[in-house]
């Protein structure tokens, strides 16, 4: 970020080789002003307009989404840098999927709702829309992380600005290109490029009725600082340490092509991706053993090349704070099986990090503990479902889960135990969009997806008609 002048600018440098991919400017008060009455102006006419117009608009929405897959594959991997040979499928599959889904079930679910009849009387529940909906989204999944709150929150008859990541401004453009090619009212959807400081002020006026942050867990307490006082809705989805545990009777092909993938795509930054995994002693040895070398397999390089499976982190910072994870875990006594140095492209002092598989790890490490939303996993031997159960509920985050085992019932009651908003058996990271995506202690307080991802975006009001 600097300045020239009154006007402050955000360069968005890309993790590929640290060149300046586009500057833009941040909004100043009085540009933010008027984002916020346009948004004020158009809640009338969009909260009067039909849900079958809203379904229209915002498959028009994702069709063009669909139709510019390929150039949006192509921004997203330079301003973040994940292989361009899985970045259209962002779109393509997540996307489409999560939206058309909200659509196909917006009819019913925001519908009047019904109470007993009783002569004389007329009674329903209505639900209206909460009013302007700021949405502050992450740079990691730049388009499916924000589908989850734009799509309901429209459909709900909510007008909706979106604030994107520094890292991913051009995300946020293509929204709103999107959004205007569709044919949406002016004013219903916009974005505004802004500092912290213009969110937290945008979130003390009382023109913004619910704020959506995915981020960081002081991200989201300052979200929450913001908006103190206001008595308005915000949904965080934080921080995660997300375990895995493959028990004596998993399939172990399967657990082990999972946990790679699942520990490494995007280079570990995924909100769900796997963090830990614990792994009963039987399988243990076998379990390792292929885990290494499938990792061994990745194709560290440029995100530009079609052959590259495994891109930069996000930028330098992140890296290092990966690689001071991993040194302080072997100073501690854990031992690389897996190491950056064998990928060539893996070089210190920058974004370009190789996979690292840590064994003889505890949870007195920060690699076992801190979320490390990098390439590097710590592996564990447990004797039996008490211990890796007590393991996985020992961290202050809470998202997601996987049991790697064939017994069913048992992976039901483990759930139970397991405290996180998802817990999966022989699958991880997805998010399936009948399913309500959430999370526990720190991870936060957000709710998204299924029939109960509307409600965050409506307000509810009775009527109590006496017949004269």
């Amino acid at each position: 970020m600097s300045s020239v002048g009154a006007v402050t600018l955000q360069n968005i440098v890309s993790p590929i080789d640290g060149s300046t991919l586009a500057t833009r400017q941040l909004a100043d008060d009085s540009q933010i002003e008027i984002v916020l009455e346009r948004a004020s102006r158009a809640k009338s006419e969009w909260q009067n307009t039909t849900i079958a117009e809203r379904i229209r608009l915002c498959e028009l929405m994702v069709k063009y989404l669909e139709a510019n897959s390929n150039d949006i594959g192509l921004e997203i991997t330079q301003q973040m840098g994940r292989p361009i040979r899985y970045t259209p499928n962002e779109i393509l599959r997540g996307v489409q999927e999560r939206a058309r889904h909200m659509m196909s079930i917006a009819q019913r679910e925001l519908r009047d709702i019904d109470v007993p009849h009783v002569d004389g009387f007329t009674k329903f529940i209505r639900r209206n829309p909460v009013g302007t909906v700021l949405v502050v989204a992450p740079w990691n999944y730049p388009y499916l992380t924000a589908i989850n709150s734009v799509v309901p929150a429209l459909l709900s008859g909510n007008t909706v600005i979106m604030k994107h990541a520094s890292q991913t401004l051009l995300c946020a453009e293509r929204f709103s290109a999107a959004c205007s090619a569709a044919g949406f009212p002016d004013g219903v959807f916009q974005h505004v490029h802004a500092s912290h400081t213009a969110v937290s002020k945008m979130i003390s006026d009382k023109r913004i009725n619910f704020v959506v942050f995915t981020g960081s867990v002081e991200g989201g307490a300052a979200m929450e600082r913001a908006a103190a006082g206001r008595f308005i809705g915000v949904g965080t989805e934080l921080g995660g340490k997300d375990p895995s545990y493959v028990r004596a009777d998993a399939d172990l092909s399967v657990a082990i092509a999972e946990n790679v993938d699942g520990s490494f795509f995007n280079s570990g930054q995924s909100c769900c991706g796997i963090e830990r995994i614990y792994v009963h002693a039987d399988v243990y040895d076998d379990f390792v053993d292929g885990f290494i070398n499938l990792t061994r397999q990745y194709v560290l390089g440029n995100p530009l090349d079609a052959q590259t499976t495994l891109g930069p982190m996000v930028n330098t910072k992140s890296a290092q704070f990966v690689r001071d994870q991993i040194s302080a875990a072997i100073a501690q006594g854990a031992r690389a099986v897996v190491s950056e140095h064998e990928f060539e492209a893996s070089r210190i002092d920058s974004p370009y990090l190789g996979p690292t598989v840590l064994l003889n790890v505890n949870h007195s490490m920060s690699v076992m503990r801190d979320e490390s939303f990098g390439p590097v996993i710590g592996i564990m031997k447990v004797s039996g479902d008490q211990e890796a159960v007590s393991l996985m509920n020992d961290s202050p985050y809470g998202l997601t889960a996987c049991l790697w085992t064939q017994d069913i019932e048992r992976a039901a009651a483990l759930g139970h135990l397991i405290e996180t908003g998802t817990c999966f058996m022989n699958r991880c990271d997805y998010l399936d969009p009948s399913l309500v995506w959430t999370g526990v202690k720190d991870t936060g307080s957000g709710i998204a997806l299924s029939e109960l991802g509307f409600g965050p975006y409506i307000k509810l009001k009775s009527f109590h008609l006496k017949h004269s």
